[in-house]
């Protein structure tokens, strides 16, 4: 058996950002803590995906992914000025204690999307909000090894599609934060 469309896939990676003369550690799986997902279904970066297709339980990887092929170049649009009172507190306050420089804020889109913007600066009338993907721009090289791929069942399947409530899944590591849910 081998990685294909609807297989199940659990893996350990190293994620490093940076030319290969300015590498940086920006994420490693842990050994309780793999990388879990179903393979073909929307759950990880297409490019990453295709770098998987065809390896089996055991097999090693190293690949690398431009940003082009990862989550595109910065964009300075995604860069936005919001009126402070937007963030104030049920009693009418700008609550300090969220919205501060380096901090990441689920925002909602005029449609109702949920998006992850990051604090660049508070000023006296505006918080500075980055809405890029905190990768844009950068080229991701992955090293790591496949430990086990097969069959998805019917339960993983609900593990992830059910109710994505993130347990076993994202907060606890098993998405890496690549579903774009932003844990």
């Amino acid at each position: 058996m081998s990685i294909a469309t609807n297989k199940f896939v659990r893996l350990s990676y190293e994620l490093y950002v940076g030319s290969e003369d300015e590498r940086e550690l920006m994420e490693q799986t842990t050994e309780d803590r793999p990388l879990e997902f179903i393979y073909g279904m929307g759950m990880m970066l297409p490019e990453f995906e295709k770098q998987l297709f065809g390896l089996s339980k055991g097999d090693k990887f190293d690949f690398v992914l431009t940003s082009e092929q990862a989550y595109g170049e910065r964009e300075e649009e995604a860069v936005q000025e919001l009126p402070k009172h937007i963030f104030h507190n049920e009693q009418g306050e700008f609550d300090s204690s969220i919205v501060f420089e380096g901090n990441t804020l689920p925002m909602y889109t005029p449609d109702g999307q949920t998006v992850q913007g990051s604090v660049l600066e508070v000023r006296e009338d505006v918080v500075v909000m980055d809405f890029n993907h905190p990768l844009a721009g950068e080229t991701l090289h992955f090293i790591g090894e496949i430990i086990e791929e097969h069959e998805a069942t019917t339960e993983e399947i609900e593990q992830f599609f059910g109710t994505h409530n993130h347990e076993g899944g994202c907060s606890s590591g098993g998405c890496g934060g690549c579903c774009g849910c932003g844990e």
